[in-house]
């Protein structure tokens, strides 16, 4: 039997988003953002008009890191972090994404915080783009369907290329881009409107994504020459997805799907489009405006490192509609597998499967930033909460990684999605949690939010001190 272990340099930690975990959504000369504008998670795709006063919008405040990210880096660092992923909020740097000049209290804030890390022997893992667009961007030039925000972007990362390249060693993209087909708004700034056909609609969402895929190549090119010590990588969701039998339709079908979302991956670490892509477009009548040199722009500069997300697996079938669906968690129920509290299913296997799935695609390293259970936790009288259903998860999630890992794949590392409770993105709740570390706050933004270690809080500690021994026995 092969032994199973790490890398030498493996990097162990956990990863958090600016628009869920921030809060100070008015401070800093921060503008606002579309997750400003949510109240009830990003899944329903729509954003209030304005701010409503007498309204409790989660994200406002949600858990102040923006206030207490020194403790809360302490409380990682006790865990043994080796990493770090968080998000920069573009609101912060540029109000309205269009600025010519950013704002100094923005990068302020943001170099504070890294160094707060780097203090702590915790390398920064940055996500330019985490769902959470400028809400100017949105309403003036519609989202990333206007090619313009192909320049608003460039000048955003060129400043945080400059300004933080020496403090941070992994930059990527766009958060799981694959999703501007399912969540269009949150992934690509894109406001459908009502009524209209699913080829308008699909249409609109290409579109956006291509400008994206322009955009993703010039901040690889920016990254390069003022960062060069630093990795630039795109980010997916990679759920896995299955046949839900053996019948050839079911199979193919299923291959159908997968390759709508290995479609944005192709474009961004093979640099081109694949040829099927072509065919897609064009049964369901989507015409791209493609400038010239963008293709080539494309081609010139694909991503270092793969950074994918990976919560759970659905299985497929030839009836079910192929347009706008990326593997997530629709789909058939998987009978040999047991569920999340938001029933999601819980597939271990699925990510040593997905891992090997991009490896022999692409070779190029891996790096699993975000992976975790939300699940509703039960604080004790004596304070303490036995979260072992997340600590079961965890370790049987490392444990395929490890196996991954022996099958040959080069990881770069692991972070843990949500190591302190946040506001949920999709549905805005506090109530599904995935941290190690527990936040007193509600769904209603009631508790005083203080900070609790969990059961996993401990366990996660001694699996990196072990250097992952500890579950693997050796």
């Amino acid at each position: 039997m092969t032994a199973l272990s790490f890398p030498n340099d493996f990097l162990w930690g956990g990863a958090i988003a600016a628009n869920q975990a921030e809060g100070g959504w008015n401070e800093g000369g921060k503008g606002l953002s579309l997750s400003d504008l949510t109240r009830g998670g990003l899944l329903h795709g729509k954003i209030d008009a304005a701010v409503d006063p007498a309204a409790y919008y989660p994200s406002h405040q949600a858990i102040d890191f923006y206030h207490r990210y020194p403790q809360d880096i302490a409380l990682f660092a006790e865990m043994g972090f080796k990493c770090l992923r968080t998000s920069i909020a573009w609101s912060r740097i540029f109000p309205r994404g269009d600025e010519v000049e950013p704002n100094e209290a923005g990068l302020a804030f943001y170099e504070g915080l890294f160094d707060e890390m780097l203090k702590h022997g915790i390398q920064p893992v940055v996500t330019l783009s985490h769902y959470e667009t400028p809400v100017h961007l949105i309403r003036t030039y519609g989202g990333w369907t206007n090619r313009k925000l192909i320049e608003f972007f460039e000048r955003y990362v060129r400043v945080i290329f400059k300004r933080f390249g020496g403090k941070v060693g992994h930059f990527m993209g766009f958060n799981e881009i694959n999703m501007a087909s399912v969540i269009p708004l949150a992934a690509a700034a894109v406001e459908i409107p009502e009524g209209i056909s699913e080829t308008a609609k699909q249409t609109m969402i290409f579109q956006a994504t291509h400008h994206m895929f322009v955009a993703s190549a010039l901040a690889a090119k920016a990254c390069h020459e003022l960062a060069p010590t630093a990795k630039f990588g795109c980010m997916l969701q990679m759920g896995g997805i299955y046949p839900a039998t053996c019948k050839p339709e079911d199979v193919f079908a299923t291959m159908q799907v997968r390759r709508r979302t290995l479609l944005y991956s192709d474009v961004l670490v093979r640099g081109a489009y694949p040829n099927y892509a072509w065919r897609l477009f064009d049964e369901a009548g989507i015409k791209l405006e493609i400038a010239d040199g963008d293709l080539e722009i494309i081609k010139a500069h694909t991503a270092d490192f793969f950074g994918f997300s990976y919560y759970s697996t659905t299985t497929f079938t030839a009836d079910l509609p192929v347009m706008g669906h990326t593997g997530g968690i629709d789909g058939i129920d998987n009978p040999y597998l047991t569920k999340s509290d938001w029933g999601w299913a819980i597939d271990p296997k699925g990510l040593r499967y997905v891992c090997n799935e991009l490896w022999d695609r692409y070779q190029k390293p891996l790096f699993i930033v975000e992976n975790g259970l939300g699940a509703v936790d039960v604080v004790k009288e004596d304070g303490t909460i036995e979260d072992d259903y997340r600590i079961a998860y965890l370790d049987s999630h490392l444990r395929e990684i490890a196996e991954a890992i022996a099958d040959g794949c080069q990881m770069i590392g692991y972070t843990w999605w949500g190591p302190i409770d946040i506001v949920s993105a999709g549905t805005g709740e506090m109530k599904k949690r995935y941290g190690f570390i527990h936040v007193d706050r509600d769904n209603d933004g009631n508790g005083t939010l203080v900070r609790r270690r969990k059961k996993s809080f401990h366990h996660y500690k001694d699996v990196i001190a072990s250097h992952g021994a500890s579950i693997l026995g050796s």
